[in-house]
């Protein structure tokens, strides 16, 4: 089972906003930009039957985050693919265009992934936290591969976001942690209390491929490949 949180963006035609920080799931027209199409690209994706869980606002001005899941195998590269054509014909509305660039402002701004969220039914069961250990472990085996197929660029895209800032890891290196954003891979602090649930792959970019993203971690966890 996977769940994909998507993130995009748009930017201000003249000059730049104000520094991160009040922008984060934020509420105001001084720091939020762009709702309505996000509240639009909701509905559409509710009434398409779009798995579509969940959205925010995310660290840079202008950028936001939609949450697709949980899915199945192929049916997370359906249902997150979808979900993009939607949002894009849904911005074309409000004469915008959606940037799904990893990195699409340089300097002191985040970039955007697509963290995956994976379990399998061991992990979700109860006392299902070696299986997350292992997997981790397979993962960190494969950190090049999965690289590799976590952006359409087959890497290059990512290295301008992967640089162990913004709450990223280095592209170079693989490392896992509970709660921690600046890692690989995070474990989420209930799931470590919990001791069973799921663990989130923060390497993806936004613009990566899902299915190719899904297809390598079912190979590393699954297959041993």
């Amino acid at each position: 089972s996977s769940g994909i949180n998507a993130e995009y963006g748009g930017w201000p035609k003249n000059g730049y906003p104000g520094p991160q920080g009040p922008y984060y799931c934020g509420v105001g027209a001084d720091k939020v930009k762009g709702r309505k199409i996000v509240e639009a690209h909701y509905r559409a994706c509710m009434y398409a039957g779009i798995k579509i869980a969940g959205s925010n606002a995310e660290v840079m001005p202008s950028q936001w985050e939609y949450q697709v899941g949980p899915c199945e195998g192929i049916e997370m590269g359906d249902h997150l693919w979808v979900s993009r054509w939607i949002l894009c014909r849904i911005a074309e509305e409000f004469n915008v265009v959606i940037s799904f660039d990893p990195k699409p402002i340089p300097g002191d701004w985040n970039g955007a992934g697509c963290h995956t969220n994976i379990s399998t039914l061991q992990m979700r069961n109860e006392g299902g936290y070696p299986h997350i250990e292992a997997a981790i472990a397979a993962m960190s085996k494969k950190h090049a591969e999965h690289i590799e197929s976590y952006d359409p660029s087959g890497g290059a895209d990512n290295r301008r976001r992967l640089t162990g800032l913004h709450e990223t890891a280095s592209i170079d290196q693989f490392s896992s942690g509970v709660a921690h954003r600046g890692a690989s891979i995070r474990i989420p602090r209930q799931v470590a209390a919990d001791g069973f649930g799921y663990f989130e792959d923060r390497r993806p970019s936004s613009n990566a491929d899902p299915y190719s993203v899904t297809n390598r971690i079912v190979r590393t966890i699954c297959l041993g490949e």
